[in-house]
């Protein structure tokens, strides 16, 4: 792309750079600016991105990199959101209420929190600040237990280190749903400059009793009395090494070893590509250390710790990460093997492996789908006890955190690595029992990552002009779900693909499943199931390509 410097698009910048209150992003921009009047070569590109914006806020919040401009992550974007927000929880009946503002260690976070802070407390909320960077689900269970009207966490969670976010719970203490997001995006629209967004010190900082109270709830959530158990974990440089490990002290877990590299928080992420425990390498040091520690369970982290993954030891020795599916389907078997309600619920979404369903029937209980984010998930009915999405969130707790929380689901997986260790037994030994039962589900995702995103837009207009009569030599039917959910799925004997748009990322994603009945040899059985899986994969990635 080659950008000339018109008039309008100079006279953009210099009106967003007056208003901005940040001194360094006015430089940032007056810079790339005077690179662009110079004739420099992609400046006047820079700068047109930067001003693109503004970044969109939807039922995740707001995402971006950190940089200057009305198109990325800074305290003048930061600050007319939270006015928007301020805005927004006055027409709501909720002026003068409590609201919770939490961060990460990414770049920019402890600034961002701050304007946060202010906007709120100068329009006249109630405003309490956690004392640090903490980890996601901390905040949204601080918006249940201090009966706040909302809360802010500055976080991008595992996106590249560049980026950084902004999420919002509501009074529910879940993430916002439609109209809110609209309702919102209207109010930032409305606010004005952020040099004219009031802001007022005097929020107070909350000391260690609230992060104490999360403890002891995240205590009681083993099921079993064995605490004998090795566990390797990783925070991948995050912030939730030292709550994990105050966690699994208070439930009384005393063989934690974690990633030594990876236990500081650092904004860089320097010992991984991208910190994401589901991507290629993310993981190798938390495995070394797995093997070199005789561990029976190995737990990685993301960086602002709602997600977890686990890792198992194979029969050979061996470690390798669980999918989020297997770990999905093996904490669902064990929360409704345990559970003391009389009509528990379980959901997971419409992207998931259908296993849980089955897991559910097998206990008699109700099961629930939904479409993706925990935002849908944590509402998605009374009595529920359990619910994850197969990208390795988990809701073990939903009592008391309303959303994905990546600790609660280590001590509770810590808890089921230790009953299963006291009976011989193992993670692998139950994933083989539950596919026995109920058949082999394989899961894959195919990702196409895009630059423009007009061309997930054409992809999807072509799959719905000309649905595909089969799939991986399987015959299919597709079902749109338009108007609810930009999202197609198509389902044979056997076999399901739903694709939809990434909602946070610049992704196309298609989500594949295979169930193989076992009706002999489970071995058989897989080699089967991951077969199909492999044809199906590549008939997916020949349409998308």
């Amino acid at each position: 792309m080659t950008t000339s410097l018109t008039s309008e698009l100079r006279d953009r910048a210099f009106r967003w750079i007056a208003d901005d209150p940040d001194d360094d992003s006015r430089v940032e921009l007056q810079n790339i600016l005077a690179r662009a009047m110079g004739g420099e070569a992609g400046a006047a590109d820079e700068l047109a991105d930067r001003m693109a914006g503004p970044l969109e806020f939807g039922t995740a919040g707001l995402r971006g990199p950190v940089r200057a401009g009305p198109n990325g992550m800074n305290v003048a974007v930061v600050t007319r959101t939270t006015a928007g927000v301020a805005a927004w929880l006055t027409a709501q009946g909720h002026s003068g209420g409590v609201v919770v503002v939490g961060r990460d260690a990414r770049h920019g976070s402890e600034a961002f929190a701050k304007a946060a802070a202010e906007v709120l407390t100068a329009a006249g909320f109630a405003v309490k600040t956690l004392p640090g960077p903490l980890p996601t689900p901390v905040l949204a269970f601080a918006v249940l237990e201090l009966g706040a009207v909302a809360g802010i966490q500055i976080t991008a969670s595992h996106n590249p280190p560049a980026d950084n976010g902004y999420k919002l719970y509501d009074a529910t203490g879940g993430q916002i749903v439609p109209p809110s997001d609209g309702q919102i995006e209207r109010a930032i629209e409305a606010a004005p400059p952020a040099i004219s967004v009031p802001r007022e010190p005097g929020a107070e900082v909350l000391g260690d009793e609230l992060r104490d109270a999360y403890l002891a709830k995240v205590a009681l959530l083993p099921r079993s009395p064995e605490r004998a158990v090795k566990v390797a974990a990783t925070a991948l440089h995050g912030v939730g090494a030292e709550t994990l490990r105050a966690a699994f002290e208070r439930a009384g877990f005393t063989e934690l070893s974690l990633v030594a590299e990876q236990s500081t928080p650092d904004p860089d992420f320097p010992t991984v590509a991208f910190p994401n425990p589901e991507e290629p390498g993310a993981t190798d040091l938390l495995l070394a250390l797995a093997s070199e520690v005789g561990a029976d369970l190995a737990i990685a982290l993301d960086p602002d710790a709602d997600r977890c993954a686990l890792g198992v030891r194979e029969r050979d020795g061996s470690w390798r990460m669980l999918r989020g599916d297997e770990t999905g389907g093996l904490l669902g078997w064990h929360v409704l093997s345990t559970v003391d309600s009389a009509d528990p619920l379980v959901a997971t979404t419409i992207v998931s492996s259908s296993m849980l369903g089955e897991v559910a029937k097998e206990f008699g209980a109700r099961y629930a789908e939904t479409l993706t984010g925990f935002k849908w998930l944590v509402r998605a009915g009374e009595g529920l006890v359990f619910a994850y999405e197969e990208a390795l969130g988990l809701c073990v707790n939903p009592d008391f955190v309303r959303d994905k929380d990546g600790i609660s689901a280590a001590v509770l997986a810590a808890g089921l690595a230790a009953s299963l260790r006291a009976a011989g037994r193992g993670p692998l030994d139950v994933l083989d029992e539950l596919a026995v039962k109920h058949g082999v589900h394989v899961t894959d995702q195919v990702s196409l990552r895009v630059t423009d995103l007009s061309v997930r837009e054409r992809l999807m207009a072509g799959l719905r002009a000309t649905p595909p009569a089969s799939l991986g030599g399987t015959d299919v039917t597709m079902e749109d779900l338009l108007p609810d959910a930009d999202v197609l799925r198509l389902t044979g004997e056997g076999l399901r693909v739903v694709i939809r748009p990434s909602g946070t990322e610049p992704k196309l994603k298609a989500y594949l499943q295979i169930k193989e009945p076992v009706a002999g040899d489970l071995a058989e059985a897989r080699a089967a199931a991951d077969a199909r899986l492999a044809t199906l994969r590549a008939d997916i990635e020949s349409r998308l390509a």
